[in-house]
């Protein structure tokens, strides 16, 4: 045990000795060690299996004093009156409120939407999820009996909200203010258009208001208007998603930036609800409000949506865009002219 104390004095001490010096006490810690190695060795028969077992353990040191020695040369001592390296920069947990409240139509995919949120947040570890088919979160108040509300939040997600929702004046002026002023995000899913006829505000907010689906469910065309975003640069320039498609009302694209929007040289306008003479129905935007990001799209209706890699992929990089992860434009931009508008 005596060899044992000099090699731990020897590694404890040697960040306040030179390296000539460490050299030198190493050379001379084997030089004792191999020396005793030897003793042990001439009169191992004597002294029968303990001394056999002293000779290995001080072979076993001798072996051990080089690599201690380098271990002990390659972490430097610690000096208190150096600050400590800084360490990456850690992603706090952000919290998403999905509110799936249905005063109208109530779409079968709602639990699906939900639930894809919920994992997305989950398997990232980017966020926690809370999920609520009612209103009463949507507050600044405080709630008590440890129900949070929207200081809490980061984002709020409408997952195909229909109707006009349970909120009363107050409600309605700390779910704008959370959005305007405190600038965090919120992000419609497909019938969160067709949400809140009756509050003008929330139209400013999310873009418009929905006014039919023209062409139901169907193969819907789709240009990529701004591959460059976050949220669709997944997306190729042109591509079909099976979906039913939203025709927005008291809408304009010079008040958003849109980022697909369906081709017009492959949709069939002999159809008694298409109302948009422009021609020109937006899939997916984005916007500011005030201080905060605001996403919309249309696609989500139906269950099968929610396991599409596409879809899900659109809205975990919607919601990390209005959370200020990710960067993208909020410029709106001219129509693209299509092929068939070109010539």
């Amino acid at each position: 045990m005596v060899f044992y104390r000099w090699q731990k004095e020897f590694i404890e001490n040697r960040a306040a000795r030179p390296v000539e010096e460490n050299q030198k006490r190493l050379e001379f810690l084997e030089t004792k060690v191999r020396n005793q190695a030897l003793d042990f060795g001439t009169n191992a028969f004597q002294g029968g299996r303990l001394r056999h077992t002293r000779i290995a353990l001080l072979l076993l040191l001798v072996l051990s004093i080089p690599a201690a020695f380098t271990v002990a040369q390659d972490q430097p001592g610690v000096d208190p009156s150096v600050a400590p390296p800084p360490h990456a920069k850690q992603v706090h947990l952000k919290h998403i409120l999905v509110i799936g409240q249905t005063k109208g139509f109530e779409h079968d995919s709602v639990s699906d939407g939900m639930v894809a949120i919920y994992s997305l947040g989950r398997n990232s570890g980017l966020w926690d999820t809370t999920l609520r088919t009612d209103t009463e979160l949507l507050t600044k108040k405080d709630l008590g009996r440890n129900a949070k509300n929207l200081d809490y939040f980061d984002a709020l997600v409408f997952m195909s909200t229909t109707g006009e929702l349970d909120l009363d004046d107050s409600q309605k002026k700390d779910m704008l203010s959370f959005v305007k002023d405190d600038g965090k995000g919120f992000v419609g899913v497909h019938a969160a258009l067709d949400t809140n006829y009756k509050w003008p505000e929330y139209g400013e907010m999310i873009g418009g208001w929905f006014d039919q689906h023209p062409w139901s469910t169907f193969n819907a065309p789709i240009v990529n208007e701004d591959p460059g975003f976050p949220a669709v640069r997944h997306f190729p320039k042109a591509f079909v998603k099976f979906d039913e498609i939203y025709q927005p009302k008291e809408w304009s694209r010079e008040k958003v930036n849109v980022l697909l929007s369906l081709d017009p040289a492959k949709l069939n306008y002999a159809n008694p609800r298409v109302h948009r003479t422009d021609h020109d129905f937006a899939v997916a935007w984005d916007k500011m409000y005030g201080k905060g990001r605001v996403f919309y799209s249309t696609l989500g209706h139906t269950q099968e949506a929610w396991s599409d890699p596409d879809i899900r992929t659109m809205y975990f990089e919607a919601i990390k865009w209005v959370l200020g992860m990710t960067e993208g434009s909020t410029s709106s931009h001219p129509r693209p002219q299509t092929r068939s508008e070109e010539h």
